[in-house]
Protein backbone atom coordinates (compact mmCIF):
# COMPACT_ATOMS: atom_id res chain seq x y z
CA UNK A 1 0.00 0.00 0.00
CA UNK A 2 1.48 3.46 -1.34
CA UNK A 3 0.03 6.76 -0.17
CA UNK A 4 -0.41 9.05 -3.16
CA UNK A 5 2.34 11.66 -3.38
CA UNK A 6 1.72 15.21 -2.06
CA UNK A 7 1.50 16.95 -5.23
CA UNK A 8 -0.64 14.46 -6.54
CA UNK A 9 -3.24 14.17 -3.35
CA UNK A 10 -3.13 18.28 -3.94
CA UNK A 11 -4.26 18.27 -7.29
CA UNK A 12 -6.78 15.42 -7.06
CA UNK A 13 -8.35 18.21 -3.86
CA UNK A 14 -8.24 20.77 -6.21
CA UNK A 15 -5.71 22.95 -4.75
CA UNK A 16 -3.11 23.13 -7.25
CA UNK A 17 -5.73 24.71 -9.26
CA UNK A 18 -6.74 28.69 -8.51
CA UNK A 19 -7.98 28.85 -5.28
CA UNK A 20 -8.95 32.57 -4.60
CA UNK A 21 -7.64 34.38 -1.58
CA UNK A 22 -10.64 34.70 1.20
CA UNK A 23 -12.76 37.47 1.75
CA UNK A 24 -10.87 39.80 4.76
CA UNK A 25 -14.13 41.25 5.29
CA UNK A 26 -15.43 37.37 6.40
CA UNK A 27 -12.53 36.60 8.52
CA UNK A 28 -12.96 36.06 12.39
CA UNK A 29 -11.64 39.19 13.59
CA UNK A 30 -10.66 37.53 17.18
CA UNK A 31 -8.04 35.69 14.44
CA UNK A 32 -6.31 39.21 13.35
CA UNK A 33 -5.46 40.17 9.95
CA UNK A 34 -2.03 41.84 8.16
CA UNK A 35 -2.02 45.99 9.65
CA UNK A 36 -1.38 47.77 6.75
CA UNK A 37 2.26 49.49 6.22
CA UNK A 38 2.31 52.81 7.03
CA UNK A 39 2.87 55.51 4.51
CA UNK A 40 6.42 57.12 3.88
CA UNK A 41 8.32 54.02 4.92
CA UNK A 42 11.67 53.59 3.77
CA UNK A 43 11.79 50.17 1.55
CA UNK A 44 14.56 48.12 0.63
CA UNK A 45 14.79 45.97 -2.14
CA UNK A 46 15.85 41.96 -1.23
CA UNK A 47 17.23 41.68 -4.45
CA UNK A 48 20.04 44.42 -3.96
CA UNK A 49 21.88 42.03 -1.16
CA UNK A 50 20.32 38.65 -1.80
CA UNK A 51 19.10 35.49 -0.24
CA UNK A 52 20.15 32.29 1.69
CA UNK A 53 18.66 29.19 -0.10
CA UNK A 54 19.25 30.49 -3.69
CA UNK A 55 21.68 28.14 -4.81
CA UNK A 56 24.02 29.22 -7.60
CA UNK A 57 23.13 33.15 -7.95
CA UNK A 58 25.50 33.77 -10.70
CA UNK A 59 23.23 31.58 -12.83
CA UNK A 60 20.47 33.07 -15.28
CA UNK A 61 16.63 32.64 -13.74
CA UNK A 62 13.24 33.33 -14.99
CA UNK A 63 12.74 34.57 -12.00
CA UNK A 64 14.70 36.30 -9.16
CA UNK A 65 13.28 34.10 -6.31
CA UNK A 66 13.46 30.56 -8.05
CA UNK A 67 15.31 28.22 -6.23
CA UNK A 68 16.90 26.86 -9.58
CA UNK A 69 18.68 28.13 -12.31
CA UNK A 70 16.90 28.55 -15.71
CA UNK A 71 19.14 26.11 -17.12
CA UNK A 72 17.45 23.47 -14.80
CA UNK A 73 14.23 23.62 -17.06
CA UNK A 74 14.18 20.73 -18.85
CA UNK A 75 16.82 19.09 -17.67
CA UNK A 76 14.88 18.32 -14.03
CA UNK A 77 11.31 16.82 -14.45
CA UNK A 78 8.46 19.17 -15.12
CA UNK A 79 7.50 18.86 -12.06
CA UNK A 80 10.65 19.62 -10.23
CA UNK A 81 11.17 22.41 -12.28
CA UNK A 82 7.81 24.09 -11.30
CA UNK A 83 8.04 23.10 -7.99
CA UNK A 84 11.71 24.51 -7.95
CA UNK A 85 9.86 28.34 -8.01
CA UNK A 86 8.63 28.03 -4.67
CA UNK A 87 10.86 30.17 -2.64
CA UNK A 88 10.57 27.18 0.29
CA UNK A 89 13.88 27.74 2.60
CA UNK A 90 15.22 31.25 1.58
CA UNK A 91 15.88 33.46 4.01
CA UNK A 92 16.88 37.33 3.55
CA UNK A 93 19.02 38.91 6.95
CA UNK A 94 19.29 42.52 7.32
CA UNK A 95 19.96 44.34 10.62
CA UNK A 96 18.28 47.44 11.60
CA UNK A 97 17.47 49.47 14.66
CA UNK A 98 13.76 50.08 13.77
CA UNK A 99 10.50 49.68 16.12
CA UNK A 100 8.48 48.57 13.21
CA UNK A 101 8.98 46.37 10.42
CA UNK A 102 6.82 46.22 7.56
CA UNK A 103 7.24 43.85 4.55
CA UNK A 104 5.95 44.50 0.47
CA UNK A 105 5.92 41.26 -1.25
CA UNK A 106 3.62 39.78 -4.35
CA UNK A 107 3.47 36.01 -4.68
CA UNK A 108 3.22 34.30 -8.24
CA UNK A 109 -0.06 32.17 -7.38
CA UNK A 110 -3.25 32.64 -5.86
CA UNK A 111 -3.18 29.99 -3.83
CA UNK A 112 -3.01 31.18 -0.70
CA UNK A 113 -3.53 28.15 1.77
CA UNK A 114 -4.36 24.81 1.00
CA UNK A 115 -6.80 22.46 2.74
CA UNK A 116 -4.08 21.09 5.46
CA UNK A 117 -1.58 23.87 5.64
CA UNK A 118 -2.11 27.62 6.43
CA UNK A 119 -1.85 30.52 4.53
CA UNK A 120 1.16 31.48 7.37
CA UNK A 121 3.25 28.42 6.41
CA UNK A 122 2.12 28.62 2.27
CA UNK A 123 2.75 32.24 1.90
CA UNK A 124 3.31 34.31 4.85
CA UNK A 125 6.85 36.03 5.54
CA UNK A 126 8.39 34.91 8.81
CA UNK A 127 10.89 37.02 10.86
CA UNK A 128 12.99 35.79 13.62
CA UNK A 129 15.76 38.34 15.43
CA UNK A 130 18.58 37.65 17.60
CA UNK A 131 17.94 37.95 20.85
CA UNK A 132 20.79 39.81 23.84
CA UNK A 133 22.99 36.35 23.59
CA UNK A 134 22.60 36.22 19.96
CA UNK A 135 19.90 33.34 20.18
CA UNK A 136 17.36 33.61 17.28
CA UNK A 137 14.28 34.06 18.44
CA UNK A 138 10.91 34.13 16.81
CA UNK A 139 9.02 37.53 16.24
CA UNK A 140 5.94 37.40 13.83
CA UNK A 141 4.61 35.95 10.70
CA UNK A 142 2.75 37.77 8.09
CA UNK A 143 -0.98 36.51 7.51
CA UNK A 144 -1.60 36.51 3.88
CA UNK A 145 -4.83 37.09 2.71
CA UNK A 146 -4.32 38.13 -1.11
CA UNK A 147 -1.18 37.71 -3.70
CA UNK A 148 0.06 41.43 -2.85
CA UNK A 149 0.91 41.95 0.75
CA UNK A 150 1.71 45.51 2.07
CA UNK A 151 1.45 44.75 5.68
CA UNK A 152 3.39 45.89 9.06
CA UNK A 153 4.63 42.61 10.20
CA UNK A 154 5.04 44.42 13.95
CA UNK A 155 5.49 47.33 16.34
CA UNK A 156 6.67 48.35 19.41
CA UNK A 157 9.66 46.29 19.13
CA UNK A 158 12.06 47.29 22.30
CA UNK A 159 15.05 49.19 21.41
CA UNK A 160 18.07 48.28 19.70
CA UNK A 161 20.47 47.35 16.89
CA UNK A 162 19.87 43.81 16.15
CA UNK A 163 19.76 41.38 13.44
CA UNK A 164 16.68 39.94 11.77
CA UNK A 165 15.84 36.80 9.05
CA UNK A 166 12.64 37.06 7.24
CA UNK A 167 12.05 33.22 5.95
CA UNK A 168 10.04 33.03 2.49
CA UNK A 169 7.11 31.63 1.86
CA UNK A 170 6.88 27.61 1.68
CA UNK A 171 4.63 26.61 -1.42
CA UNK A 172 4.08 29.47 -3.33
CA UNK A 173 6.91 31.64 -5.26
CA UNK A 174 7.67 35.27 -4.75
CA UNK A 175 7.46 37.97 -7.63
CA UNK A 176 9.34 40.78 -5.75
CA UNK A 177 9.92 41.35 -1.84
CA UNK A 178 10.87 44.49 -0.21
CA UNK A 179 11.25 45.42 3.97
CA UNK A 180 10.05 48.35 5.03
CA UNK A 181 11.05 50.32 8.28
CA UNK A 182 10.50 53.80 9.64
CA UNK A 183 12.38 56.96 7.45
CA UNK A 184 15.56 57.81 9.71
CA UNK A 185 15.59 53.81 10.97
CA UNK A 186 19.36 52.35 10.79
CA UNK A 187 19.05 49.35 8.12
CA UNK A 188 22.05 47.54 7.16
CA UNK A 189 22.09 44.40 5.02
CA UNK A 190 23.28 41.39 5.18
CA UNK A 191 25.27 39.25 2.36
CA UNK A 192 24.06 35.40 2.10
CA UNK A 193 26.41 33.32 4.33
CA UNK A 194 28.51 30.63 1.87
CA UNK A 195 28.77 26.46 2.62
CA UNK A 196 24.96 25.94 3.74
CA UNK A 197 23.80 22.86 4.93
CA UNK A 198 22.02 21.44 1.59
CA UNK A 199 18.65 19.46 1.87
CA UNK A 200 17.09 17.26 -0.70
CA UNK A 201 13.82 15.92 -0.26
CA UNK A 202 10.36 15.70 -0.43
CA UNK A 203 6.67 17.52 -0.05
CA UNK A 204 8.05 17.17 4.40
CA UNK A 205 11.57 19.53 3.79
CA UNK A 206 9.36 21.32 1.29
CA UNK A 207 7.62 22.28 4.26
CA UNK A 208 4.69 20.49 4.40
CA UNK A 209 2.63 20.80 6.72
CA UNK A 210 4.68 23.69 9.39
CA UNK A 211 2.19 26.54 10.31
CA UNK A 212 4.80 29.44 9.37
CA UNK A 213 8.31 29.16 7.15
CA UNK A 214 10.50 29.24 10.17
CA UNK A 215 9.20 26.03 11.74
CA UNK A 216 10.39 23.41 8.77
CA UNK A 217 13.25 21.46 10.23
CA UNK A 218 15.44 22.80 7.89
CA UNK A 219 15.10 25.96 9.06
CA UNK A 220 15.11 24.87 12.83
CA UNK A 221 18.55 23.55 11.84
CA UNK A 222 19.34 26.39 10.22
CA UNK A 223 19.37 28.51 13.31
CA UNK A 224 20.44 26.04 15.76
CA UNK A 225 24.03 25.43 13.70
CA UNK A 226 23.70 29.25 12.77
CA UNK A 227 24.71 27.57 9.30
CA UNK A 228 22.84 28.83 5.41
CA UNK A 229 20.56 26.01 4.74
CA UNK A 230 19.60 25.29 0.58
CA UNK A 231 16.02 23.73 1.05
CA UNK A 232 15.01 21.30 -2.38
CA UNK A 233 12.23 19.92 -1.21
CA UNK A 234 10.26 18.68 -4.24
CA UNK A 235 7.03 17.91 -3.23
CA UNK A 236 5.52 14.28 -4.18
CA UNK A 237 8.85 14.98 -6.51
CA UNK A 238 12.14 13.86 -4.07
CA UNK A 239 13.56 10.78 -6.03
CA UNK A 240 17.18 10.75 -5.74
CA UNK A 241 17.28 12.00 -9.66
CA UNK A 242 20.51 12.51 -11.35
CA UNK A 243 19.61 15.35 -12.50
CA UNK A 244 19.30 17.10 -9.48
CA UNK A 245 21.97 15.86 -8.43
CA UNK A 246 23.82 17.61 -11.25
CA UNK A 247 23.07 20.82 -9.28
CA UNK A 248 23.59 19.29 -5.82
CA UNK A 249 27.15 19.06 -7.12
CA UNK A 250 27.83 22.64 -8.64
CA UNK A 251 26.80 23.70 -4.49
CA UNK A 252 29.77 23.92 -2.45
CA UNK A 253 27.91 22.73 0.48
CA UNK A 254 28.79 21.91 4.23
CA UNK A 255 26.95 19.21 3.73
CA UNK A 256 24.34 17.07 1.74
CA UNK A 257 21.48 15.78 3.53
CA UNK A 258 18.92 13.20 1.24
CA UNK A 259 15.76 12.42 2.56
CA UNK A 260 13.96 11.34 -0.54
CA UNK A 261 12.39 8.08 1.17
CA UNK A 262 8.80 9.11 1.44
CA UNK A 263 8.84 9.68 -2.36
CA UNK A 264 10.53 6.35 -2.89
CA UNK A 265 9.80 2.72 -2.62
CA UNK A 266 12.41 0.22 -1.65
CA UNK A 267 13.03 -0.96 -5.64
CA UNK A 268 13.71 2.66 -6.34
CA UNK A 269 16.35 3.02 -3.47
CA UNK A 270 18.05 0.20 -4.83
CA UNK A 271 18.23 1.25 -8.06
CA UNK A 272 18.97 4.87 -7.47
CA UNK A 273 20.66 5.50 -3.73
CA UNK A 274 23.97 4.37 -5.18
CA UNK A 275 24.29 5.99 -8.31
CA UNK A 276 23.02 9.23 -6.65
CA UNK A 277 26.02 9.19 -3.42
CA UNK A 278 28.57 8.47 -6.06
CA UNK A 279 28.15 11.11 -8.24
CA UNK A 280 28.17 13.59 -5.38
CA UNK A 281 31.27 11.90 -3.63
CA UNK A 282 32.90 12.16 -7.35
CA UNK A 283 32.32 15.67 -7.48
CA UNK A 284 32.57 16.18 -3.85
CA UNK A 285 35.35 13.82 -2.28
CA UNK A 286 35.38 15.28 1.24
CA UNK A 287 31.38 16.41 1.35
CA UNK A 288 29.60 14.59 3.93
CA UNK A 289 26.72 12.75 2.56
CA UNK A 290 24.05 12.13 5.39
CA UNK A 291 21.23 9.18 4.17
CA UNK A 292 17.97 9.68 5.91
CA UNK A 293 15.10 6.73 6.12
CA UNK A 294 11.45 7.13 5.52
CA UNK A 295 9.44 8.77 8.51
CA UNK A 296 7.23 6.40 9.67
CA UNK A 297 3.30 7.74 9.00
CA UNK A 298 1.81 8.69 12.46
CA UNK A 299 -0.89 6.12 12.11
CA UNK A 300 1.18 3.26 10.65
CA UNK A 301 1.13 1.72 13.78
CA UNK A 302 -2.46 0.65 13.13
CA UNK A 303 -1.76 0.20 9.36
CA UNK A 304 -0.23 -3.19 8.87
CA UNK A 305 0.40 -2.64 5.03
CA UNK A 306 2.00 0.88 5.42
CA UNK A 307 3.93 -0.31 8.33
CA UNK A 308 5.63 -3.03 6.04
CA UNK A 309 5.91 -0.94 3.36
CA UNK A 310 8.01 1.67 5.96
CA UNK A 311 10.01 -1.39 6.75
CA UNK A 312 10.56 -2.53 3.44
CA UNK A 313 12.02 0.80 2.21
CA UNK A 314 14.24 1.27 5.17
CA UNK A 315 15.72 -1.76 4.63
CA UNK A 316 16.55 -1.13 1.15
CA UNK A 317 18.16 2.45 2.15
CA UNK A 318 20.28 -0.09 4.92
CA UNK A 319 21.38 -2.04 2.35
CA UNK A 320 22.61 0.49 0.06
CA UNK A 321 24.25 2.03 2.78
CA UNK A 322 26.17 -0.45 3.60
CA UNK A 323 26.98 -1.38 -0.28
CA UNK A 324 28.26 2.50 -0.47
CA UNK A 325 30.09 1.84 2.61
CA UNK A 326 31.90 -1.84 1.42
CA UNK A 327 32.77 -0.09 -1.65
CA UNK A 328 34.87 1.90 0.39
CA UNK A 329 32.61 5.36 0.10
CA UNK A 330 34.02 7.77 2.88
CA UNK A 331 31.88 10.42 4.82
CA UNK A 332 28.97 8.76 5.05
CA UNK A 333 26.17 9.21 7.81
CA UNK A 334 22.91 7.55 8.24
CA UNK A 335 19.65 8.49 9.91
CA UNK A 336 17.65 6.39 10.85
CA UNK A 337 13.18 6.82 10.38
CA UNK A 338 11.41 5.09 13.01
CA UNK A 339 11.45 8.05 15.37
CA UNK A 340 11.17 11.09 13.28
CA UNK A 341 7.87 11.68 14.08
CA UNK A 342 8.37 11.14 17.62
CA UNK A 343 6.25 7.24 19.21
CA UNK A 344 3.05 9.00 20.29
CA UNK A 345 1.54 8.97 16.83
CA UNK A 346 1.14 13.14 17.50
CA UNK A 347 4.21 14.48 15.04
CA UNK A 348 2.01 15.11 11.39
CA UNK A 349 -0.93 16.62 10.40
CA UNK A 350 -2.06 14.36 8.05
CA UNK A 351 -0.18 11.18 9.08
CA UNK A 352 1.84 11.39 6.42
CA UNK A 353 3.34 15.42 6.78
CA UNK A 354 5.07 16.74 9.78
CA UNK A 355 2.96 19.19 11.98
CA UNK A 356 5.63 21.69 13.85
CA UNK A 357 5.94 19.40 16.81
CA UNK A 358 6.94 16.48 14.06
CA UNK A 359 9.39 19.21 12.52
CA UNK A 360 11.00 19.62 16.12
CA UNK A 361 11.12 16.13 16.76
CA UNK A 362 12.77 15.68 13.29
CA UNK A 363 15.34 18.41 13.91
CA UNK A 364 16.33 16.84 17.67
CA UNK A 365 17.47 13.76 15.64
CA UNK A 366 19.08 15.23 12.84
CA UNK A 367 20.78 17.74 14.69
CA UNK A 368 23.69 15.45 16.49
CA UNK A 369 24.27 13.42 13.38
CA UNK A 370 24.65 16.86 11.38
CA UNK A 371 26.95 18.24 14.23
CA UNK A 372 29.56 15.41 13.88
CA UNK A 373 29.56 15.23 9.89
CA UNK A 374 30.58 18.64 10.38
CA UNK A 375 32.93 18.09 12.95
CA UNK A 376 31.21 20.57 15.19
Amino acid sequence: MRYLPFALLLAITGSLSAQKAPDVSKLDPAMGVNKKAEDNLEWHDVTTWGVEGRILPDQKRLRWFDRLPASAEGKVTPAVWSLSRDSAGMMARFKTDATAISVHYKLSKDRIAQPHMPATGVSGVDLYARDKDGKWKWVMVTKPAAQEVKAEIIKGLAPGYREYAAYLPLYNGIESLSIGVPKGSKFETLAPREKPIVFYGTSITHGACASRPGMVHTGILGRRFDMPVVNLGFSGNGRMDAAVGDFLVQIDAAVYVIDCLPNMGPADVAAKCIPLVKQLRAAKPNTPIILVEDRRNSNSWILPARDQFHTDNHAALKAAYETLLKDGVKGLSYIPGDHLYGDDAEGATDASHASDLGFMRQSDIFEPVIRKALGK
